[in-house]
């Protein structure tokens, strides 16, 4: 009788209606906060999880073969360099890089003495040879396999003038390739010139695991996040997994984040050597 009559009448079933409507709206506002909230489900931050399983790691004296079949049809990029068409916009040797001669690499390389370091993040080759010469030193027979699309990033070319220009192409990859070619290092140092995504998916597929991998590519959560990720799936048992730029202006917003969200979601303990952190 008295929901009957509280329906009869006018203001009363508005100011009911009006209640039902707003429990049902912070109810559904509170859940989907609850859903989205990091704090609850830090795993929900994980974009780039893949449950894919990684092939068997291949020997390592098999991973030079590996790559070159799964990447370049069996053919070495070096043979017949450089191509006519940029071999006068090259320079004998030019070397650029950013903390690439910091006593981590060689820390790093004494303690796990690498058959396959892979690094993420190249650009002109300085510590991808700057390992290769440690790796030599210790008497090490040791492949380093350089991931990078060695486009650079808009805007470069103004902090490195010289690095030229070709139809719009910068002449990153070549430069390397130049660098390595100078060294006598075309045996160990390889590029991967492909998205850090795809070459480390690839590595994933065909078995090619790292005793030493580097991140040193982009300096955004997102990008690092995603390197760490995706690096971390073919580390072989007892590696080590390390990068630069964990001291920088983004602070939490960048790199730091990443690898401190990492170890945190999988139980791992971060040290820190110079500028660089280590897994």
């Amino acid at each position: 009788r008295f929901l009957s009559k509280l329906l009869t009448n006018p203001t009363s079933y508005v100011i009911l209606l009006l209640l039902t409507y707003t429990v049902g709206y912070l109810t559904a506002t509170t859940t989907t906060i609850s859903k989205s909230s990091p704090q609850e489900n830090p795993t929900k931050l994980d974009n780039f999880r893949v449950t894919t399983h990684c092939a068997d790691p291949v020997p390592p004296e098999l991973v030079r073969g590996t790559v070159l079949e799964a990447l370049f049809d069996g053919v070495s990029p070096y043979d017949d360099f450089p191509p006519p068409h940029v071999s006068n916009f090259l320079s004998p040797y030019r070397i650029k890089g950013w903390g690439s001669n910091g006593v981590v690499f060689r820390h790093l390389i004494q303690k796990v003495k690498p058959r396959v370091i892979i690094e993420v993040g190249t650009f002109l080759g300085a510590s991808a040879l700057h390992m290769a010469n440690l790796t030599r030193e210790l008497g090490l027979q040791t492949q380093i396999l350089c991931v990078d699309d060695f486009r650079g990033w808009p805007g470069f070319r103004r902090k490195v003038k010289d690095i030229k220009m070709l139809n719009g192409d910068v002449l990153l990859m070549y430069q390397f390739m130049q660098n390595v070619i100078h060294l006598n290092m075309t045996r160990w140092v390889l590029p991967l010139p492909f998205s850090s995504v795809s070459a480390l998916q690839k590595l994933c597929e065909v078995g090619v695991w790292g005793d030493l991998i580097e991140i040193d590519g982009g300096h955004d959560f997102n990008t690092a996040w995603s390197d760490i990720n995706r690096a971390y799936r073919i580390l072989r048992p007892g590696g080590v997994i390390f990068g630069h730029d964990y001291f920088t202006s983004a602070d939490s917003r960048g790199v730091r984040r990443a690898v401190n969200l990492f170890a945190q979601l999988n139980g791992l303990n971060i040290q820190i050597d110079g500028q660089h952190w280590v897994i």
